[in-house]
């Protein structure tokens, strides 16, 4: 039996570092890789920079990528995306108890907002800087995203920028730290691949549309997301 090799870039619950080192992303990829009658082989992505996971896909490190992904221009540069598994956006977090008056980023004239390097919450962050809507980012390595957080309540940033349900879940045992802004942004999340590689990249087409016929991938986000839909901005069933 073939093994899919498959980038992940931790920390990113609920899409992986749940318990059991599961989550959304997990559970998808080793239905896809069952699907094809493969072992998923999940092998850690380490980088600064987000976006350099993208050189080591190319490079041959991964068979494919799925790591909450967002599809950008820049990214569809250097790999090919399945269709989204996931549709979401960013959110802002705030510690309510020191900055009680931030509700939204229009409250952040002065602040500093905390980002992870070569995350697309970046150039939305630097946008508002760039406008006079805040006073200047704060780049944290991709993995040091609980330093962004403990900073949130010691002083260090003001506001941490970040896809909402990772945001959520990463603050949801933080006192007096909240999301109070989500959707900031419409994002598709989807597993990249090699563009090389087109028939591994049409086998997962074709499996990730049964799973999406047969109601697995319904049954996945609504287990890790609360909501079966991929566009998660969807009512609720």
């Amino acid at each position: 039996m073939r093994t899919l090799r498959v980038g992940v870039a931790y920390p990113d619950p609920p899409f992986n570092s749940m318990p059991g080192r599961s989550g959304l992303d997990i559970d998808v990829m080793t239905a896809l890789a069952d699907a094809l009658g493969e072992n998923a082989e999940f092998i850690a992505y380490d980088g600064a920079d987000f976006d350099g996971i993208f050189e080591r896909l190319a490079a041959g490190d991964y068979d494919c990528v799925i790591a909450g992904t967002t599809v950008t221009p820049a990214r569809e540069r250097k790999a090919a995306f399945l269709p989204p598994y996931v549709i979401s956006g960013q959110g802002l977090a705030v510690d309510t108890t020191r900055l009680p008056h931030v509700h939204s980023v229009d409250d952040l004239a002065g602040l500093t907002i905390g980002v992870q390097r070569g995350n697309t919450s970046e150039s939305i962050a630097g946008r508002l800087v760039a406008d006079g809507k805040a006073a200047r980012v704060r780049v944290y390595d991709y993995g040091a995203i609980s330093t962004a957080i403990a900073d949130l309540v010691a002083g260090g940033c003001d506001a941490v920028m970040k896809l909402a349900p990772v945001l959520a879940e990463l603050v949801k045992d933080v006192p007096g730290v909240e999301v109070v802004q989500r959707n900031l942004s419409a994002e598709n999340i989807a597993i990249a691949v090699n563009p090389a590689d087109q028939q591994l990249l049409a086998r997962l087409q074709v499996a990730q549309a049964e799973l999406e016929e047969d109601g697995t991938m319904q049954r996945i986000r609504r287990k890790w997301l609360g909501n079966p839909y991929v566009d998660q901005s969807s009512g609720m069933l």
